[in-house]
């Protein structure tokens, strides 16, 4: 018999132990490859994680390359901007007021159904009021004025990219009217009709200028929405030579009334004035405009009754019961267009601000910024101050109907060359 060692047996037991391990593992391990792990939803957006000096013109985006988002919002204590979907971006409707606090959020979902919600804090940049630029706009909400009215925007500190402020400034008129934009230097800029309005039309400006870059630091301070009504067209029409002003309104003479202008050393201005505020009653003290107590041209009149400004030097439209001898018959004023307290009253009560008067006969043309003289400028000249090449479409776009008043301010001036007022426009005073 053949002895059988304990070394003999151990490649045999070795490959049955090899066998069994074969068998087991067949029934352990399943045939199917692994499945890969699916990524987390990924989100994108123009704004970090903690960021601390996110420039207020920043407009809020945020998007999946993974997943699409079902829903964003971005808020902070004073509120929230609305944020709205863009294609496969979700982008926010605003830019962002300065030093604040925001937390953006967005919900992605997956093509398998499954969700993600991100949320993101950050904060904007801090600007002082030096580094903004205030818009006050002329007329205020719910004037009625008349049909040569325009509007001026005035910003209390440059504006070097007028042309990005042009593009976010519009006006909505309830009836066509051609209009264009005009810049005066680079914090005033007027807003008129190729003609004058048409009558009883309702008027929307929009000045979205809120966090805009205006260049040098500067960003706009505050959006402006404001509705006014154009009134009547009430029309005056002075001749000069023939000592005559004549009222028309919606082109039908009303009164034809005798006056007196400028005499020879101080002429009235020829050309198209506004009415650019009424005041029952004002003093007119020629030392306001520079002459002295001592000078033979030294006026000082107190209580003048229904006096309307056409001029920041101080032509008015006034009661002048001291002249009625030479009304319609000389010019004897020191630049005002003056007529009797019957005719002041009665006119006082039919004009109101933006109707325009009309100068022919006088030797001495209006300067342009001695009032609201946009219409002294050829239509051609107006378009060429705009910033924008474009000539845009005339907004056919209709606005609600707007209560008629017309608040004005009391400001004590008098006629005469060189006279300078604040204009009541509803400007900020500075802190």
């Amino acid at each position: 018999m053949e002895r059988v060692t304990r070394r003999s047996l151990l490649p045999a037991v070795g490959g049955a132990f090899a066998l069994i391990a074969a068998l087991s593992g067949c029934g352990v391990f399943s045939d199917k490859a692994k499945e890969p792990e699916k990524p987390a939803i990924e989100f994108k957006s123009n704004v970090s994680a903690g960021q601390d000096d996110v420039t207020v013109d920043t407009l809020v985006r945020v998007s999946s390359s993974n997943a699409t988002i079902t829903a964003a919002s971005l808020k902070s204590a004073e509120g929230a901007i609305d944020v709205a979907q863009q294609g496969d971006v979700w982008v926010a409707e605003s830019r962002l007021e300065p030093g604040t606090d925001y937390v953006l959020t967005a919900v992605g979902k997956a093509a398998d159904g499954t969700t993600e919600t991100l949320k993101r804090s950050f904060r904007t940049h801090a600007l002082t009021l030096n580094e903004q630029t205030y818009p006050s706009v002329s007329p205020l909400t719910s004037d009625t004025v008349g049909v040569a009215m325009p509007i001026i925007v005035r910003f209390d500190l440059p504006v070097q990219n007028r042309e990005l402020f042009e593009k976010n400034m519009t006006v909505e008129s309830s009836q066509p009217a051609e209009g264009r934009w005009a810049w005066f230097g680079d914090q005033e800029v007027h807003y008129r009709t190729k003609d004058y309005w048409p009558a009883n039309t309702d008027v929307t400006v929009k000045i979205m200028v809120n966090s805009l870059p205006a260049g040098n630091g500067i960003y706009g301070q505050q959006d402006q929405v404001v509705k006014f009504h154009v009134g009547r067209k009430l029309v005056g029409y002075v001749d000069v030579d023939r000592y005559t002003l004549t009222v028309k309104a919606d082109d039908r003479v009303l009164r034809t009334i005798p006056v007196s202008t400028g005499d020879s050393e101080h002429r009235s201005r020829q050309g198209t004035k506004v009415i650019m505020e009424k005041l029952r009653k004002v003093d007119m003290d020629a030392a306001t405009t520079g002459v002295d107590s001592e000078d033979d041209d030294y006026y000082d009149l107190e209580d003048v009754e229904y006096a309307m400004r056409l001029t920041n030097s101080g032509e008015f439209l006034h009661a002048a019961p001291w002249s009625v001898a030479s009304q319609g018959r000389a010019n004897v004023s020191h630049g005002c267009t003056g007529m009797s307290t019957a005719n002041a009253e009665w006119l006082f009560g039919q004009m109101k601000k933006g109707d325009p008067v009309e100068y022919t006969g006088s030797p001495r043309p209006i300067e342009q910024g001695n009032g609201w003289t946009d219409w002294n400028i050829d239509w051609d000249d107006w378009v060429k101050r705009s910033a924008l090449t474009v000539t845009p479409t005339p907004p056919p776009t209709a606005t609600p109907s707007l209560s008629p008043s017309n608040p004005t301010s009391t400001i004590t001036a008098a006629p005469g060359p060189g006279a300078s007022t604040t204009l009541p426009n509803g400007i900020r005073l500075r802190d």
